[in-house]
């Protein structure tokens, strides 16, 4: 099904793969006749030749990226606009589309959602941008329709962030990074590794989208195989797959935790521009006659079986066939894991979900950026046809990614036809995938087609005893299960016909509904401020010598950023940067706040000019240990905080306020073993924080003790590769060693800063 190769690897006329080794080079002559050496071959890569239009720098070692486009939605576009502000932001100099498809319901807080909407839409007038109402389209099927383009590079404030499959290299990155391009600066990398997907073969009747991106996320998130690096998909076998089947595939890849992915383009994904009125924006992308990837995974579309990602990761992946042979073994492994990823805070088993040796679902949902596709919803409703969901626990929602796909359902029928099963079909909303909407019951398991299902992702409060648990699935076998009435079925068991449907895309909905400005600034336009909406506070530079104490201590295999700043309904408050700290890691570690602020207390008073001790006496003792060896420490040159230390974290969203809301509380940084992903790490850079790396194996310290860093204002001016550091004991300052990892001369400022409103402040 899924084959990966142990190095890289030539592909020799978009077909041959010949994998890396002494005679490579030798077979690949024979083939083209021609020399070819590994340097040049990278450059023909699809990858290459976009990044390289985008670079701005004079190395392609060392890019410098500007975007053509940007995007966000309702729970990051008020943080952004407000970074930005305070930063000097005049006008959108980019095309920056603001969607309103994560807060739509409004039903948290008031006027808060309602406030944040019309925020958004008086920035996009004062500032030249463009507005997208609530239920419209969810943030990545608007881009889809109306932003992508052959060649192009789209940079977006939500981790799914991924237009591959239409020619467009596009990434999901923490607000900053958007802050920056508002502000005419770049986007700063490396030159990332790129690793082909060689497709061959094509899908049987049954397999969706969902179940191949499953099959490639289970064979490479655990051993980091494209971790950072962009996944360029190839191969005879994308030409058997739809426009629709491959954007499912694409967005999926954020879960591989790849940089970004981009594929090559064809007949069909012209047929999709022609479609949507944009048929300019249609360019043939292909690899080059010889290319190079530094690795290649090799999927044989016709061996992938209908999957399931169960609980709590889209990476614990088995067929369906195999669970159901299989389920005591499979469920109790599940149990496990689960023991794990909810630190046994409550009680959890699927084990009484299996009735007559058969395994029992309670709820169905195909939604968002990833299930709510044409396609994907046709697919479900012939599936569906002449079958009855029952009047039991089960239910089904479908969420029709954007409303121009709503209305062709109506017209084709394909809506009526699930109405009559009993699904409910309701509007553009990103909610099921982050918990605000369709929360099961207490102990209830939901399928889903949607793009990720880590813990309480779904709305349950494990500090309020509840629990229920997501399994992610195509939308063909979550409508077999809900034909079965809730007995997990695959779609390949389905005899009947599954259509192939036309698409005939409207676009008078969003002429007469979105506001764009045609990228006209307005200074005369005030910004409508709900109550909520606040700026952020005062944050100062790195002192010379900083104290740190530990305020949590997290040995989970992976943290999630929903585990560092929970989603659902604290959403709301994403606008408010104090009202939303006070959420941080409250479903991990409780303790957390607590400890925060009051260490954070010393350094509030510091910034006051008073004496720490005053607030917080027992630093005394601290700065006793610490003058025995460093004798100049004191007044003017020290500053307090705290840190956390998590084994790998920062997994999933893009969500810049997993660290924000750390440093509002005086966060100076993060302790790890390494960082789930690059745009974790760079929101801690972007916002002042220090992301420290330690060896694996027994920490030096441990939860709730004090750490002295000297002179690290120094170290970090002077590029030390180490860092040296300290816990402070009872007597005795007891050593070890801290890294920092590669940063750009700019990272390094912009810590320096203390944060990047700071670095840009005029």
């Amino acid at each position: 099904m899924v084959k990966l190769y142990e190095g890289g690897a030539y592909l020799v006329n978009g077909t041959e793969i010949v994998a890396d080794g002494n005679d490579a080079a030798d077979a690949v002559k024979s083939k083209t006749g021609k020399e070819v050496t590994k340097e040049s071959a990278v450059k023909e890569t699809i990858a290459y030749g976009i990044l390289k239009e985008h670079n701005t720098s004079d190395s392609m070692d060392k890019l410098k990226i500007k975007f053509d486009k940007l995007t966000s939605h309702d729970i990051t576009f008020v943080g952004i606009i407000q970074t930005a502000r305070a930063s000097g932001l005049e006008k959108f100099p980019i095309p920056y589309v603001l969607t309103n498809c994560h807060n739509s319901l409004c039903a948290v807080g008031g006027t808060i959602n309602e406030d944040d909407h019309m925020f958004g839409l008086t920035c996009a007038k004062k500032y030249g941008g463009i507005y997208v109402p609530p239920h419209q389209a969810v943030i990545h099927q608007f881009a889809r329709e109306m932003l992508a383009g052959g060649g192009r590079m789209i940079l977006g404030s939500d981790s799914h962030t991924r237009y591959g499959a239409l020619g467009t290299m596009a990434m999901g990155e923490g607000g900053p990074e958007l802050v920056k391009q508002l502000l005419n600066q770049t986007y700063d990398i490396n030159m990332p590794g790129i690793v082909g997907v060689y497709l061959k073969g094509e899908p049987v009747k049954g397999v969706g989208p969902q179940d191949v991106a499953l099959a490639i996320i289970g064979a490479v998130f655990k051993n980091g195989y494209v971790k950072n690096k962009v996944m360029e998909f190839v191969g005879p076998g994308v030409e058997s797959l739809s426009a629709d089947f491959r954007i499912g595939i694409d967005v999926m890849t954020t879960e591989t935790t790849c940089l970004s992915s981009i594929w090559k383009t064809d007949e069909k994904i012209k047929e999709f521009y022609d479609i949507h009125g944009r048929s300019e924006e249609y360019k043939e992308l292909t690899p080059g006659e010889v290319v190079y990837y530094d690795g290649m995974i090799e999927v044989d579309l016709s061996k992938v079986k209908p999957m399931i990602a169960m609980p709590f990761h889209p990476s614990n992946t088995y067929t369906i066939e195999e669970l159901n042979a299989n389920l005591t073994d499979i469920l109790e492994d599940v149990e496990k894991r689960a023991a794990v990823s909810l630190d046994g805070a409550v009680e959890f088993t699927l084990k009484n979900k299996v009735r007559n040796g058969k395994f029992m679902v309670d709820q169905g949902i195909i939604a968002g950026c990833a299930g709510g596709g044409f396609e994907n919803i046709c697919a479900a409703a012939d599936i569906l046809k002449g079958s009855y969901i029952g009047c039991d626990e089960f239910t089904l929602s479908v969420y029709p990614a954007s409303t121009p796909i709503y209305m062709e359902l109506m017209k084709n029928g394909c809506a009526a036809a699930l109405l009559e099963t009993g699904a409910v079909l309701k509007t553009a909303f990103c909610g099921p995938c982050f918990g605000a909407g369709d929360t099961p019951a207490n102990h209830a398991f939901s399928i889903r087609h949607s793009t990720r299902n880590f813990p309480n992702r779904e709305g349950s409060k494990l500090q309020s005893g509840q629990i229920s648990s997501v399994a992610l699935m195509d939308a063909r076998s979550i409508a077999a299960t809900a034909a079965n009435k809730g007995v997990l079925t695959a779609a390949t068991d389905f005899d009947g016909e599954i259509g192939k449907y036309k698409y005939h895309f409207d676009s008078n909905i969003y002429a007469n509904r979105v506001f764009d400005s045609k990228g006209t600034a307005d200074p005369s336009v005030e910004i409508h401020f709900g109550p909520n909406i606040k700026d952020w506070p005062a944050m100062c530079e790195l002192p010379e010598n900083l104290v740190l104490r530990v305020v949590s201590e997290i040995h989970d295999p992976v943290t999630t950023t929903d585990e560092l700043i929970p989603s659902g309904e604290t959403s709301s408050y994403r606008s408010n940067p104090l009202g939303l700290a006070e959420f941080t890691l409250s479903r991990k570690d409780p303790n957390y706040v607590p400890l925060a602020k009051d260490i954070q207390k010393a350094q509030t008073a510091v910034m006051n000019g008073e004496c720490p001790v005053s607030v917080k006496p027992e630093l005394q003792e601290i700065m006793d240990v610490i003058r025995k060896a460093y004798e100049n420490v004191g007044k003017g040159n020290i500053g307090f905080g705290s840190t956390i230390f998590a084994v790998k974290p920062g997994d999933g969203s893009a969500r810049e306020q997993a660290a924000s809301c750390q440093k509002v509380l005086g966060g100076w940084a993060n302790i790890a073993n390494e960082y789930a992903t690059k745009r974790y790490r760079s929101n801690l850079i972007n916002w002042g924080m220090l992301p420290f790396l330690i060896e694996e194996g027994e920490l030096p310290f441990q939860n709730k003790d004090y750490l002295f860093l000297p002179e690290i204002r120094k170290a970090v001016e002077e590029k030390s590769d180490t860092i040296k550091a300290y816990v402070v004991g009872k007597s005795e300052l007891k050593e070890f060693t801290l890294k920092l990892g590669e940063l750009t001369d700019e990272e390094r400022q912009i810590i320096l800063k203390g944060c990047l409103i700071n670095y840009n402040r005029v």
